[in-house]
């Protein structure tokens, strides 16, 4: 099957709140922010890369990429995120990946398109080992009204949405440190 355009957005708009705050995203780790380190990796994988992040826009649009924010107010969760993408992408298919996680797989998009197109599913997510690793996920843009509906009733929790769509779990369990995210500042150490 045809891969079709796929747009890959990376989700930076959370409040760090384990950060103390702090913009996880542009948070430096090895010389540079940590969202650059994702989008070093995802942009290749993709047609287009898109930032969602509900701060300092400015900074992330310094990293070369159009920037946009969460349609749904007050910091909603990566479930917002994923809505605001979905709405600003024209792609039939969307990539998320986390700004946290620095070594996400060279691969991540053609394997978690292989289990989607497999199962004829609506969205793919990443399971590495025990773990299921939601925010990395590739979804049609057809679960669009389903995701509005349920963000609109109140609901935010990934899994519980997950498992009222046609979705497929694609396992990466021979890489399971490539899904490793940076959750306080005292994890990053001392940028080189």
């Amino acid at each position: 099957m045809a891969r079709g355009s796929i747009t890959g957005v990376v989700l930076a708009g959370g409040l760090g709140r384990r950060m103390g705050g702090a913009d996880k995203g542009l948070q430096l780790f090895r010389g540079q922010a940590l969202a650059a380190h994702v989008a070093q990796r995802l942009a290749p994988q993709v047609d287009r890369l898109l930032f969602n992040a509900n701060r300092n826009p400015e900074a992330y649009a310094a990293l070369g990429y159009p920037v946009f924010a969460d349609d749904i107010p007050d910091f909603a969760g990566p479930l917002a995120g994923l809505h605001a993408a979905l709405t600003a992408s024209a792609d039939p298919l969307v990539a998320t990946a986390p700004c946290d996680s620095p070594f996400l797989p060279t691969d991540l998009v053609f394997r978690l398109f292989s289990g989607l197109t497999a199962t004829n599913a609506d969205i793919a997510v990443v399971r590495a080992g025990e773990r299921l690793h939601p925010v990395f996920c590739l979804c049609r843009r057809t679960v669009h009204p389903a995701l509005s509906a349920y963000l609109t009733q109140g609901g935010r929790r990934v899994q519980d949405w997950l498992a009222t769509q046609r979705t497929t779990e694609v396992a990466f369990d021979d890489c399971p440190e490539a899904f490793a995210n940076f959750n306080t500042l005292e994890q990053l150490g001392t940028p080189t």
